[in-house]
């Protein structure tokens, strides 16, 4: 893999050069079998006594509820296995340096949707946590901004179109990346897209090494996710997941 730092630093400057002119789901994991609920949605009351099919647009949960299954199976005999390996042959310090190295990469769809969102002080912060990273922090591989107590923020599109008045439209379970919302699920590809391109240009690999960075950088993403499908025991999960989502997205978009 040849990452040179000129390159990296070039590449830095030229997205907050080039987003300056312009203007992230994980998946869940389960233990056990589904449980299948024995009462209906419409039963599970929230605040003010209201449903949460009243609040939360859900058009498509027969669909929803098919992927979450898919999510929960491959996640169990597929993806958890793997991530167990990972971190079985991995030592911590390595697993940490990783860690470090692909949440510098996230801080791309950070920096372009700060910019979006015309919020100075996130930009400069994220901004300088990607060159003092990337520098200094070896490729990000040492998290010497967060050191140097400059805080790491997370945002997305689908936040930046919140931000600007998008509604979420209805809920939407995404095969591997879990729950989402057409909101959210247009956002997430539009990330992906701005940050491939601008890794690309910032980098020079072989399909092979690409492939396996890719791989790598989703299992480090579910390694750090606690989440665990059916672990709660309800029978109202999906509907328990569903608003807890939407209530988090709202909140980050709030903040």
């Amino acid at each position: 893999m040849l990452i040179s730092l000129d390159r990296v630093r070039s590449g830095i400057i030229a997205l907050i050069a080039l987003l300056g002119v312009a203007g992230c789901s994980t998946a869940p994991i389960e233990v056990g079998e589904p449980v299948a609920p024995e009462f209906p949605a419409d039963k599970v009351l929230i605040d003010d006594q209201e449903t949460v099919g009243q609040v939360i647009s859900d058009p498509w949960e027969g669909f929803n509820r098919t992927i979450y299954r898919f999510n929960y199976r491959f996640d169990k005999y597929i993806f958890l296995p793997v991530v167990n390996a990972y971190e079985t042959v991995t030592p911590d310090v390595a697993e940490k340096g990783i860690h470090n190295f692909f949440n510098n990469i996230r801080e791309i769809p950070t920096l372009f949707n700060s910019i979006l969102q015309l919020n100075a002080k996130k930009t400069a912060e994220t901004g300088a946590r990607m060159i003092w990273n990337t520098t200094l922090g070896l490729l990000g591989f040492i998290d010497v901004a967060s050191g140097m107590e400059i805080p790491r923020h997370q945002e997305d599109f689908g936040q930046t179109l919140g931000y600007w008045g998008a509604g979420t439209g209805p809920f939407l379970m995404l095969p591997i990346l879990g729950p989402s919302n057409v909101r959210d699920g247009i956002g997430t590809g539009v990330d992906w897209y701005v940050s491939k391109t601008i890794w690309e240009g910032m980098t020079d690999l072989e399909a092979w090494q690409d492939w396996t960075l890719t791989g790598l950088k989703a299992i480090d993403e579910r390694a750090n996710i606690s989440f665990r499908y059916y672990e709660t025991g309800s029978p109202f999960e999906y509907e328990y997941i569903r608003w807890l989502f939407t209530t988090k997205r709202q909140m980050d978009i709030e903040r």
